[in-house]
């Protein structure tokens, strides 16, 4: 039997995505993606350069460990630009949004040689919503609920590369979440591009990303919902309340995109929302459960960032009960207008900038883990053996480490945070 590899680059979108292919595909052996392997295919991404920059060194590695394997780019940026990726040496076959999904069959072209270069048909806005959701682990599963974006905020390609926002049904995504609690999954992660614009009509009454949870809720066999990550102008308070007060399967745990604390910039970004009202959505979470985890994806070095913009972004993180950052590098995406704007921030400051708010991070989630010691928590613990020990997370999404019992695996087990251990925290059974 052939051999096929799966590589997955960026979001928890591509990962669901990467695991819905691949279940498809059962006339090769699934090898992990640095074995030797028939075909490899590289699920891409096109949000900053260095996801680019790793696809060119994956295709390098993979003709150094089989000369004449098949490589295949799929996903973002596979469909936003290409030509460019058709130009990178060593790649096959460049799939478009919609033949993606359709790799299964063509594979047997592939391998026969009458199938090369780019197969891309369709815009991403005229490609239908297709369901996917990843099983890999056997612990937890990333839940594509939705796709594409309408919003246009100034330094994103992604509309670019996924098209208008669409989903399907709150039917279709409760049956996939079922089907997730059959193969004895634990916690779903409800992902896509923008999931709080979820809306849908298709009962003649327009039912709504809270709507969609309530239902989720229902589901039996799925104890943990997490949401990836929802706009803050879409976090409306009945949602909030339904995941802190209501919920029986919803953990108490949001991350919120800011992106900057400066409204200036805020505005320049083309954001719907000014940084009072992040405030106060963080403000009323922490009213409701003064433990729940929020986190922070935050953008350095913008397009006329000064040092003023900087000082306030970090001040307003550093006053706010959050619990950790993502902080990103400005990383310029020809095609979008922040692209054509002036002032670029040179990349040494923006390093600098980086390292601030990353140490700022790590204070954060030391102060929130700090006032979690001695409580009792909920663990997920994960199937992975790390050196003779099993890892998972709280309900708040706390990383606890123990030594590994295999009786834990896949098992929600009450425990006792005692230390904390670098970025981990050691428990101990109740």
């Amino acid at each position: 039997m052939k051999k096929i590899a799966f590589e997955t680059l960026g979001c928890k979108l591509n990962y669901a995505e990467t695991s819905a292919i691949a279940s498809r595909i059962v006339q090769y052996e699934h090898v992990g993606f640095k074995e030797k392997a028939d075909v490899y295919v590289i699920n891409t991404c096109t949000v900053t350069a260095n996801a680019e920059k790793k696809l060119r060194e994956l295709t390098k590695q993979i003709k150094k460990r089989n000369p004449e394997a098949k490589v295949v780019a799929i996903g973002c940026f596979a469909q936003r630009d290409p030509e460019s990726v058709n130009r990178i040496p060593h790649i096959d076959l460049v799939l478009g949004m919609a033949e993606k999904f359709r790799l299964n069959d063509l594979l047997p072209r592939l391998e026969k040689g009458e199938l090369s270069g780019i197969y891309h048909s369709l815009p991403p806005a005229e490609v239908d919503f297709l369901p996917a959701f990843s099983y890999g682990d056997r612990t937890r599963s990333f839940l594509k609920i939705q796709e594409g974006c309408d919003y246009i905020c100034t330094y994103c390609i992604i509309p670019q590369a996924r098209g208008k926002g669409r989903n399907p049904t709150v039917e279709s995504i409760v049956e996939q979440a079922r089907e997730i609690a059959r193969k004895g999954i634990k916690e779903i992660v409800l992902t896509g591009v923008n999931i709080g614009t979820f809306k849908d009509k298709s009962t003649g009454t327009t039912r709504n990303f809270y709507d969609l949870i309530r239902a989720l809720d229902e589901v039996e066999g799925i104890e943990r919902y997490r949401i990836s990550s929802i706009e803050p102008n879409l976090l409306t308070d009945r949602i909030i309340r339904f995941v802190l007060t209501e919920s029986k399967r919803f953990l108490p745990h949001f991350h919120i995109p800011l992106q900057s604390g400066s409204n200036e910039i805020l505005s320049k970004m083309q954001r719907r929302y000014k940084r009072e009202l992040y405030a106060d959505k963080v403000a009323a979470i922490k009213s409701l459960r003064s433990d729940a985890a929020i986190g922070v994806d935050v953008i350095v070095g913008f397009p006329g960032e000064t040092d003023l913009h900087f000082d306030e972004t970090y001040g307003f993180l550093k006053d706010l009960p959050v619990s950790y950052l993502h902080v990103f590098s400005y990383s310029d995406r020809p095609g979008t207008p922040a692209s054509r704007m002036k002032d670029h921030v040179p990349k040494k400051e923006i390093v600098k900038r980086s390292r601030l708010l990353r140490e700022l991070s790590q204070r954060k989630y030391l102060l929130f883990a700090e006032k979690q010691l001695g409580k009792r928590r909920q663990v997920l613990f994960e199937r992975r053996n790390q050196d003779g020990m099993i890892s998972g997370f709280t309900e708040n999404y706390i990383k606890v480490m123990h030594p590994f019992n295999p009786q834990w695996v896949n098992r929600i087990v009450e425990v006792k945070l005692r230390r904390i251990q670098g970025d981990y925290v050691e428990v101990e059974p109740v």
